[in-house]
């Protein structure tokens, strides 16, 4: 009997931990759907500008940058359709976890209540008066009489918890149907936004062929990069703020705590509670940026800075701008690897330079990496020196990475800090 409480007493807390892991995954993966129709919506938001278009305003810069966002979206919905994929996974793995469990749980209660229908068989119904008075003593009598009564309970509760497990299994198999129909719904989608994803891309490639020497396009190219780098500016300063943000409240937290410690040292569980807090930084456990300078990887394997660093004219249209970073012209498609450990602090799209990556690195020193045809990394990924996160696109300079180095809200000379070819 007392084995038997045990087992029963682990399979409910065995159930009751599942059960609320299961309620988390569902929580997250509902947030994964909410991520999933915005980008559609945006997607479609954009598809409805082009209908609106006429033959010839449609051989312009500025579609060619609505296809070229239509792809950042389709990008990030595709690597979401991934993670859902891989979040649907687990849900499965979960259910058919808790079915098994569930599977023993009713043998192990059918095992028990045969146990009892054979000891009845054999021996007859049990008369609790019977038993009582064959005892050889009062003492005897009572022990019998109230084991007598466990019993029957234990009997009518063995019943009522395997006709619930029963019911519960018939709901997870049917819990487990709609996970694998789901399954097949996201790998479907995500074919489909694959296929659509190609399609843009041939386009946006012809139509940059169309305008590859429009004079024109280009003007509205380098301005659109003017605003481009003032968004980047403003991007970095709001990420500088939400660090200094996290880290006040990092630091408010671990006081909290140190008082904690010292007024109550019977608070085990509150001071437990602060240290499950994540006093982790963004850069924490990183190796140093600074010491990198003059030997910095570059992110492309092959290429060669075509715009340097500050001031450069354009000699087609006899300008002068300001670039904050460098253009490295590479091949098309080109991998781009991160250059040094960091965390993924932002994926963005700004016109003019397209897909963005900005990587926060030891040092409240960030990198960022722009013109990406593909992502292959999502915000808040920690990634490793030469980690490849995405791949280079095209525009009217070609195959050109624009990457840039800031330390705090100082743009800094990329050409400095990259190692020597």
């Amino acid at each position: 009997m007392v084995r038997t409480g045990i087992k029963i007493i682990f399979l409910f807390f065995f159930f009751f931990v599942y059960a609320n892991l299961f309620a988390q995954q569902k929580s997250l993966i509902k947030n994964k759907k909410n991520e999933l129709d915005r980008l559609k919506n945006e997607i479609s938001s954009l598809e409805n500008q082009l209908k609106i278009k006429s033959s010839k305003e449609k051989e312009t810069f500025d579609v060619l940058d609505n296809y070229n966002h239509q792809s950042f979206l389709l990008d990030r919905l595709i690597n979401s359709l991934i993670a859902a994929e891989q979040e649907n996974e687990i849900e499965i793995n979960q259910t058919e976890a808790g079915i098994h469990g569930l599977e023993n749980e009713i043998k192990f209660l059918k095992k028990n209540y045969s146990k009892y229908v054979v000891a009845i068989y054999k021996r007859g119904p049990v008369n609790e008066w019977a038993s009582v008075l064959d005892s050889k003593s009062f003492e005897q009598a009572i022990l019998r009489y109230k084991y007598l009564q466990k019993f029957s309970a234990q009997r009518v509760k063995d019943i009522a918890l395997l006709k619930l497990k029963k019911e519960e299994l018939i709901s997870e198999k049917a819990n487990l149907e709609i996970e694998l129909k789901e399954k097949k719904e996201i790998a479907d989608q995500k074919h489909a936004e694959e296929e659509d994803l190609d399609q843009k891309k041939i386009e946006s490639r012809r139509i940059l062929a169309s305008i590859k020497h429009d004079k024109e396009s280009l003007k509205i190219e380098i301005s659109a990069k003017r605003n481009a780098e003032i968004k980047i500016r403003n991007l970095i300063a709001k990420l500088i703020e939400e660090e200094n943000k996290r880290r006040e409240e990092a630091a408010a937290l671990l006081k909290s705590k140190n008082k904690l410690a010292a007024k109550n040292k019977s608070g085990k569980e509150s001071i437990e509670n602060l240290n499950s807090y994540d006093l982790d930084l963004s850069t924490a456990g990183f190796s140093s940026f600074s010491a990198l300078k003059g030997r910095l990887n570059w992110p492309v394997e092959r290429g060669k800075i075509v715009k340097g660093f500050g001031e450069n004219r354009n000699e087609r249209l006899n300008t002068v701008t300001l670039n904050y970073g460098v253009d490295i012209k590479t091949r098309a498609d080109e991998d781009v690897r991160a250059v040094a450990d960091g965390v993924i602090s932002a994926i963005d799209w700004i016109p003019g330079y397209g897909s963005i990556i900005i990587i926060t690195h030891k040092g409240d020193y960030r990198t960022v990496y722009s013109h990406l045809s593909n992502i292959f990394v999502k915000e808040g990924d920690r990634v490793k020196l030469g980690t490849i996160i995405g791949k280079v696109g095209e525009s009217l300079d070609g195959s050109i990475l624009h990457f840039e180095i800031w330390n705090s809200r100082n743009k800094q000379d990329p050409e400095v800090w990259l190692a020597k070819k």
